[in-house]
């Protein structure tokens, strides 16, 4: 069977790397024993097992745990409910409801609760489980179940997901852990605190007698990584077709190191994935790119082309064929360090780091440096970097003119960081201006992963030559502060303008909103009473920060109006509303709003005689 060798190519790789460690490896060789030689007995024993729903009893089951102690769930007779967690290792939010189980674990055990944990994923593996274990500083068991024969019976889909089972073994609850965290367009959400203890509640209600009174809920999170139950088949290969689409879309975020939840760079973990990847492309969630293709053309558009989602759909129907290894491209090489090659000055957000909590939202945070410019400064070329890519949601570093004095709330967009962005790199003879005496500030967004990490962000910078620079970049925004969003309303539209007063080029668009952003659009209406949307972007996602490059600059001529309209949804159906109760104004916080259509712009005419000391250029 194509999975069982999967796994067992994989175990070989790692025990090769962890002979050194002993008892360990030996430890985590017998597991892998132990589900090899009992998985297919397991797959026999399930194989007439119906689909459980509230009110199904779940049969008899034996699974081992990293180190090879088996589970039984007779084993936990003495127990009045039993808590099966379905969870995988690099999911975003298994990662922020393993330490959350394991509260409800210490919350419930002395009152006869057991938690137990599966982990039915095919890509995930010893030495990977026990480090989620460890990590999410786990004490109940988290077993493996080789093949899904248990999520099967349990008719598990995703992770987390769980299963409560009251004296008899019966399913009496079934979904999600609490409300706080989900899946939205793309990476999900966060809100503020729970407001619903759906699991919590459940075992309350059934440890005094009662029914429970919200049964199932839904369960947002990723696809378990079946074993396929198609046998591999077909000319589509993961070796000679799909690495090659996954190389040139997908790879720069999903690498070790890079801000994606899990690699893509082999084929173990890619089947381990495909369900899943096929879910968030069929809804358009990934790659991330949210500009409607009626309007514009942009250099950096991530969008799948329709003959390669037809050819991973065929792929995944097909079993997921692995192919000839010899068919594999060369591996994609990358950057390494910065992209705008070694710069001539790096400024970090503070001298210490910045302590991230486990879970929760963290409000903006800002820092004011002081980088030392005692002179005016062209800069070429500019780079924001995250310390801690697992936990940095997004940057703005701002240059902050002297005269503006302590309010480092504004400024202009030096340099910014979001998934997928590239660093901001000016053609020659091009430079944007920062005043002497100007502190840099940035604004730190950072989303909790589930452990408590730590962040130094930081920018680079390359200056240019005066002499060299004829043309100014210039940044500017269509904003609007005065708005005011009624509670409940779901679709709110907030209007900004802006003005051209000279000829430019137009570069990049980077709308920017917060939680409640719905949509948002770009409309140059010209002086000759035509008009045209330069970009829409019909379902907003805050989690994707994205800077739309165009292909071509485009002409701005003198008088024209840029219009930027937004809409926002403040209703209970926006599942990462803060407060749909809220009156919701203009805030720096995510759970307050903005409206700010920036751009950036060349002037057609040299004017590198017009700078000025109360302004800084950028977004």
């Amino acid at each position: 069977m194509r999975p069982i060798t999967t796994f067992i190519t994989r175990f070989e790789g790692e025990m090769a790397m962890t002979l050194r460690d002993g008892k360990f490896a030996v430890a985590v060789f017998a597991a892998a024993a132990v589900w090899l030689v009992t998985i297919d007995a397991a797959r026999a024993e399930n194989a007439d097992a119906a689909t459980p729903t509230i009110g199904a009893k779940i049969k008899d089951f034996t699974l081992a745990d990293f180190r090879g102690k088996k589970l039984a769930l007779g084993d936990l007779a003495d127990k009045d409910l039993v808590v099966v967690a379905f969870l995988g290792n690099e999911c975003p939010l298994s990662k922020l409801y393993g330490p959350r189980l394991e509260e409800l674990h210490k919350e419930f055990a002395a009152r006869g609760v057991a938690f137990v944990g599966i982990n039915a994923n095919q890509q995930d593996t010893p030495t990977e489980v026990a480090a989620y274990v460890r990590t999410s500083e786990i004490t109940f068991p988290l077993l493996k179940d080789p093949g899904n024969v248990v999520a099967d019976q349990f008719a598990a889909q995703r992770t987390p997901e769980v299963f409560l089972l009251d004296k008899d073994r019966t399913v009496r609850y079934h979904g999600r852990i609490d409300d706080q965290y989900g899946l939205g367009s793309s990476s999900g959400y966060s809100k503020p605190k729970v407001k619903s203890r759906d699991l919590a509640v459940a075992i309350e209600e059934l440890l005094a007698g009662k029914t429970v009174s919200a049964s199932a809920t839904e369960s947002p999170g990723c696809l378990i990584g079946r074993v396929a139950k198609t046998a591999p088949h077909g000319d589509v290969t993961y070796s000679n077709q799909i690495a090659r689409f996954l190389q040139k879309r997908c790879v720069e975020c999903h690498r070790p190191g890079e801000v994606a939840p899990f690699s893509l760079l082999d084929y173990s973990e890619v089947v381990g994935w495909a369900e899943t990847m096929l879910e968030v492309i069929d809804e358009g969630r990934m790659p991330p790119w949210f500009a409607n293709p009626e309007h514009g053309h942009f250099l950096n558009d991530a969008r799948l082309t329709s003959e390669e989602k037809q050819l991973f759909r065929q792929w995944v129907k097909n079993g997921c064929p692995e192919g000839d290894k010899k068919d594999l491209p060369p591996p994609r090489e990358f950057v390494a360090g910065w992209q705008i090659g070694q710069p001539d000055q790096v400024v970090y957000m503070s001298d210490k780091p910045y302590q991230v909590p486990a879970e929760g939202v963290v409000a903006y945070q800002y820092f004011a440096v002081d980088p030392g410019f005692k002179e005016d400064k062209w800069v070429q070329a500019v780079e924001a970097r995250p310390g801690n890519r697992a936990v940095v949601h997004h940057i703005i570093a701002f240059a902050q003119a002297p005269r503006r004095g302590g309010d480092f709330r504004g400024g202009g967009g030096l340099a910014g960081y979001a998934p997928g962005d590239r660093a901001r790199i000016y053609p020659p003879g091009v430079a944007t201006f920062v005043p002497a005496g100007s502190k840099i500030i940035f604004q730190m967004h950072y989303t909790p992963n589930g452990t408590a990490q730590e962040d130094r962000s930081y920018v680079g910078i390359k200056f240019a030559d005066p002499a060299t620079v004829k043309k100014r970049a210039r940044g500017g925004a269509a904003g609007n502060r005065w708005f005011v969003i009624p509670p409940g309303a779901d679709n709110h539209e907030v209007v900004s303008e802006h003005l051209f007063g000279g000829e430019a080029l137009l570069t990049t668009l980077f709308p920017h909103m917060h939680l409640r952003g719905k949509s948002f659009r770009y409309e140059a209406k010209y002086p000759d009473g035509t008009s045209e949307v330069l970009l829409d972007v019909p379902h907003y996602d805050f989690n994707w920060q994205l800077r739309y490059e165009l292909a071509e600059p485009k002409l701005m001529p003198k008088g024209t109006k840029l219009v930027c309209t937004a809409h926002y949804d403040n209703s209970e159906e926006n599942l990462a509303n803060p407060n749909p109760k809220d009156t919701v104004r203009w805030g720096d916080q995510t759970w307050e709003e903005m409206m700010i259509g920036f751009f950036s712009t060349i002037p057609i005419q040299d004017d590198v005689g017009t700078e000025s000391a109360d302004s800084a250029d950028g977004e």
